[in-house]
């Protein structure tokens, strides 16, 4: 998209990328199905942005989700809206966003380097030079840094862009692991490994006080926690020690202790006869 605004906005535009193809972390998103966005206001989606949203706020009344639907079906790709607003293509296809966006920049003229690594953003003086690669020395005014974090390697984000951020004189704060899942301590969650669960709360307490009440779907897995709720929370205590954090999950938010005690006595009542592993 960078790419594309900068050739219609009538620059010369090459784009390098150290992959065979565009978009290789896209065809991973929503496991394998890409989820864009979300069909909300700004000020909604900025609620849900768990960390940053004072600095997005600019960016996102700029071009907003509905904005963002409305480039991507001028492009061609058809999207559609599931349970929580969430789109998607309508093919459920990822690699369609990726040839969406590759074809509106070679309609704008953007050339394509592929299997060329950048090495170094050339810079002099405090003045742009260009860029360094794997095969040679190219010459540039301006440099756009589209690398991603360093969240999965094998997709290109190996943590480059911090790099050329310190090359072009940026402070880089260290990066920490953010919206994943979560290790648990002791080992009570491995006889629950893959069970999904749906509509639970999650208190997230950090040195003893309520930072954070979720609600939505979790899972349990072989070293702890994931799923949407895990991952929110896992942005809210990546940069506090262990021993300060404590995650109290909630199976039955919408019911009091009464109303939990009665819902457990009448199913016990309906299902006298049937043991544990057959309910």
């Amino acid at each position: 998209m960078a790419a594309h605004a900068a050739a219609e906005g009538g620059a010369d535009v090459t784009l390098f990328e150290r992959n065979e193809k565009c978009g290789k972390k896209i065809y991973i998103t929503g496991k394998g199905r890409c989820n864009v966005t979300n069909d909300c206001d700004p000020q909604e989606y900025l609620t849900h942005v768990v960390r940053g949203g004072k600095f997005l706020t600019g960016a996102v009344y700029t071009f907003p989700p509905r904005s963002l639907m409305e480039y991507l079906e001028r492009g061609g790709l058809k999207l559609k809206t599931e349970r929580g607003n969430r789109v998607f293509p309508e093919s459920d296809k990822a690699s369609d966003v990726t040839k969406c966006l590759e074809k509106y920049c070679r309609n704008a003229g953007v050339e394509f380097r592929f299997d060329e690594k950048v090495l170094k953003i050339s810079i002099l003086n405090s003045t742009m030079r260009g860029i360094i690669t794997e095969k040679c020395e190219y010459f540039f005014d301006k440099v756009i840094v589209c690398t991603g974090g360093k969240s999965y390697p094998s997709t290109g984000s190996d943590g480059d862009g911090y790099k050329f951020a310190a090359m072009a004189g940026h402070n880089v704060i260290v990066p920490v692991p953010s919206l994943c899942g979560v290790n648990l301590k002791e080992n009570y969650f491995k006889g629950m490994q893959g069970l999904s669960l749906k509509n639970v709360g999650l208190k997230v307490y950090i040195g003893g006080k309520l930072k954070k009440e979720l609600f939505g779907e979790m899972q349990f897995t072989h070293f702890g926690a994931s799923g949407p709720l895990v991952l929110t929370a896992s942005a809210l205590i990546n940069r506090e020690k262990n021993e300060n954090v404590k995650l109290v999950l909630d199976f039955k938010p919408a019911l009091s202790p009464e109303q939990l005690d009665a819902r457990i006595l009448r199913d016990f009542t309906a299902e006298k006869i049937r043991t544990f592993p057959t309910v």
